[in-house]
């Protein structure tokens, strides 16, 4: 399978390059920085001319692609302003998913954000673990972005029922080398609330993106994919009670289970994170 891997350049793009390989799909990266070379191809996603003829062949590079994974965005608030964060991230969706529409690519697998389930919970959550089961919260134009991006897709496979597209809600990514700091984060139960104290290692991101590519029928589904444990050594009892003591427990869990619910994204995905930041802390 022939994938185009947009945002190939960031953190989560490059590692889902590698794993992808790894597992023997063509992957041909797209982004608008990149290393010269031939699985890579230099495109604004925001020119949907550039996006469509990039999709539908490059000289010697491809002739046409099988599949779409779409990571490339400005990738967390704050970082442009917000009108320049909405314009960039909602036209390259479009531009995105109405070209591969238009090419008869009928796969497509992106990124969401943990962000729409109501981040940096200001207003606390409705139950923990969080899960796709409540109305998006966006509380940022990024995450609204990301709720109107969601809901694109709802509308393109119901006008094209043979149309699969899954948005992968990913929380925040790291990689080994970020593990370091996270001892430090128990000093203080507020520093990483505002995402329940999640993350996702890059390389269960890139099998998050397999296992869609993989098993996802018609039609269109949302997943939180996050790792299986927290970012704390404290126990998440402690650390409800202390910052979330009157949000409702809707399930038991263990003291440093994920309090972003995966329980969908194991079901129906066979998402299995081997990944955690305790092993590479001592």
């Amino acid at each position: 399978m022939r994938i185009a891997l947009t945002g190939s350049s960031g953190k989560l793009g490059t590692v889902v390059a590698r794993e992808l390989r790894g597992a023997g799909y063509d992957v041909v990266g797209m982004d608008v920085v990149g290393a010269r070379g031939p699985s890579f191809v230099q495109v604004d996603l925001t020119d949907y001319g550039q996006v469509i003829d990039a999709f539908g062949g490059v000289g010697d590079r491809h002739d046409g692609i099988d599949a779409v994974v779409h990571l490339g965005a400005i990738p967390a608030p704050g970082i442009r302003s917000d009108v320049a964060t909405f314009h960039n991230n909602m036209t390259a969706t479009f531009n995105v998913f109405w070209a591969a529409v238009r090419l008869g690519i009928r796969r497509i697998v992106y990124a969401s954000s943990e962000t729409v389930q109501g981040l940096p919970f200001d207003a606390p959550p409705p139950y923990v673990p969080v899960d796709e089961d409540y109305e998006p919260r966006p509380e940022s134009v990024y995450s609204l972005v990301k709720t109107l991006e969601e809901q694109l897709a709802r509308e393109l496979v119901r006008w094209h029922p043979d149309l699969s597209i899954t948005a992968l809600r990913f929380s925040n990514v790291m990689v080994p080398e970020d593990y370091a700091e996270f001892p430090s984060f128990d000093h203080d139960a507020l520093l990483r609330k505002w995402n329940l104290w999640g993350y996702i290692d890059a390389r269960d991101g890139a099998h998050a993106v397999q296992r869609a590519l993989e098993v996802a029928p018609a039609g269109f589904d949302n997943f939180l994919i996050a790792a299986s444990d927290t970012v704390m050594s404290r126990p998440n009892t402690e650390l409800l009670a202390e910052v979330f003591p009157d949000v409702p427990v809707a399930r038991s869990f263990g003291d440093h289970d994920t309090l972003l619910s995966i329980d969908k994204a194991r079901r129906l995905l066979g998402y299995d994170p081997q990944h955690t930041w305790r092993t590479h802390v001592g």
